[in-house]
């Protein structure tokens, strides 16, 4: 608590004014407790330095599903039957107020913990909240991308902005004085598109749009994230696979604890235990779910578009037909390979697209460096350690964004979102 007073004084005579977000806070006023990048990205922040959120029962909320029907030249398999319908989640109060779009991360579902925990904080403090999935996400590729290809940044804004269109349309009772809009990794790049097509479709207006952890140049943050899969970690052998052995230190840490307790404070826990994850192996970790989410798209997208690269595009599948084939061989096919193989041939073959450094420029926020620089209404909150940025691209944010940009010293790739100095920070930029 007395941390948190000392930031809170710090940051009191600024919060009023347009340069409160100017701020490069250094680590011992910040109070954050994790200077393990690593470790903040898997474990984020100790239970007890977290906001006090609603339960789920004290929130108005439900799933909703719309129909999109995107045209393509292929329907979906038989299998796909659970996603041709996009699902997501509304959270509304019982009078009139402003209306926040949350967008999920590279891979994730509109339900995603972070998703989430943004939700509670903003319904908390009074905003009706419409939770996403990612346009890389299986369901947002089945139900709502027109080309089944996510990786082209306009486009996938382009397919999220209708759905924020169809959302708003099925929910016309709901009583709105403004709209914001946010988002988290992928999920902040896709704000940020999202952002500039309403400038020229005006139908939201959004009065302001806050960017958390966005890659900057978006080949940069895959590249990085798929080099995490290639460590060399310790312990294993022909015999032992990465699995196991993070599943043998897990099981030792239950039975020294006595029992089996899955909150969110596990990661947290485990890694202050003895059994904790090394740095080699952490980075395995991040790496591997990466690889996950990167081969689901893979497989998702050539699946659809019949490519033949993952699934032979007359190979029957039904909901009966085992799919662990085709997972394997999506495996092997990191975020660099998806692009190479899908995103630049029907980039090329739509637009008469050129290199892979034009399409790395049009799909980053390069490609918004103006509007973003001129936007008064958007800000970016990032973190010095985060394992997605490369080099110079906290100095294209702070030439870009100048008194919008707050650069936390730590917290690695949004670990300390569910900090209590982040969440008020948050609020605060929506509150003005």
């Amino acid at each position: 608590m007395l941390r948190f007073l000392r930031f809170a004084a710090l940051f009191g005579g600024l919060i009023l004014s347009a340069s409160a977000l100017a701020v490069d806070i250094d680590a011992a006023s910040y109070g954050y407790p994790l200077s393990n990048p690593f470790e903040a990205t898997i474990a984020t922040t100790p239970p007890d330095l977290r906001p006090k959120l609603p339960l789920d029962e004290d929130i108005n909320q439900s799933d909703r599903s719309i129909t999109l029907r995107p045209e393509r030249a292929f329907e979906l398999p038989d299998n796909f039957w659970p996603v041709k319908k996009l699902t997501y989640r509304i959270a509304t109060q019982d009078k009139a107020a402003p209306l926040i779009f949350l967008i999920a991360g590279t891979g994730a579902r509109y339900d995603s913990s972070l998703n989430e925990y943004l939700k509670k904080l903003y319904y908390q403090a009074g905003y009706h909240v419409v939770q996403l999935s990612s346009p890389t996400s299986f369901d947002f590729i089945s139900a709502a991308s027109r080309f089944a290809t996510p990786g082209i940044t306009k486009e996938d804004a382009e397919d999220m902005y209708r759905v924020m269109q169809a959302v708003r349309a099925q929910n016309p009772k709901v009583p709105v004085t403004d709209y914001y809009l946010t988002g988290y990794s992928l999920g902040a790049l896709d704000a940020a598109f999202v952002a500039h097509l309403d400038e020229t479709r005006r139908s939201f207006n959004f009065k302001k749009v806050l960017l958390l952890n966005p890659p900057v140049n978006l080949y940069t943050s895959i590249t990085n994230l798929d080099k995490l899969v290639q460590t060399e970690v310790k312990g294993i052998t022909s015999s032992t696979t990465f699995y196991e052995l993070v599943l043998n230190k897990l099981t030792r840490y239950f039975q020294q604890k006595g029992y089996i307790d899955l909150n969110d404070a596990l990661l947290y826990d485990f890694q202050q235990s003895k059994q904790h994850l090394t740095n080699e192996q952490m980075a395995m970790l991040i790496g591997t779910s990466f690889r996950f989410s990167a081969a689901d798209i893979a497989f998702t997208s050539d699946l659809i578009n019949r490519r033949g690269l993952i699934t032979p595009p007359k190979f029957p599948i039904t909901e009966g037909t085992s799919l662990t084939p085709f997972l394997k061989r999506a495996l092997q096919c990191d975020f660099d390979c998806y692009i190479t193989e899908q995103v630049i041939p029907m980039w090329r073959a739509r637009t008469d697209g050129g290199s892979l450094l034009q399409l790395i420029d049009q799909v980053s926020l390069y490609a918004l460096k103006d509007y973003l620089h001129d936007s008064p209404k958007i800000a970016v909150m990032h973190n010095a350690d985060d394992v997605i940025l490369g080099p110079g691209d906290l100095g294209f944010l702070r030439k870009t964004f100048g008194d919008r940009l707050t650069v936390y010293p730590l917290g690695g790739h949004c670990g300390n979102l569910n900090y209590r100095v982040n969440s008020d920070a948050m609020l605060e930029f929506f509150r003005g």
